[in-house]
């Protein structure tokens, strides 16, 4: 029989980190799936929608027929 105080020693890792923002995504998905009563796949959907709604609504500014910026800027609009 062996005692359970005389088990191999092993090392025990620290948590890895936890970036704050994905912390507040993760907080932020739970209250939503409270509040909508609604699965965490659905909210994942919701919230992709939503990106997806974003990035049509955004026009970059028009480049060259290059492809390329302009040479120089007018901050005054003239």
């Amino acid at each position: 029989m062996r005692w359970p105080w005389l088990r191999h020693s092993r090392t025990i890792e620290p948590p890895k980190p936890v970036s704050m923002k994905r912390a507040q995504l993760e907080t932020a998905k739970e209250i939503l799936a409270e509040v909508f009563h609604a699965r965490p796949e659905d909210v994942e959907e919701m919230i992709q929608q939503r990106l997806e709604e974003r990035t049509l609504a955004y026009e970059p500014e028009p480049l060259d027929e290059d492809g390329l910026w302009p040479e120089t800027f007018c901050l005054s609009g003239e």
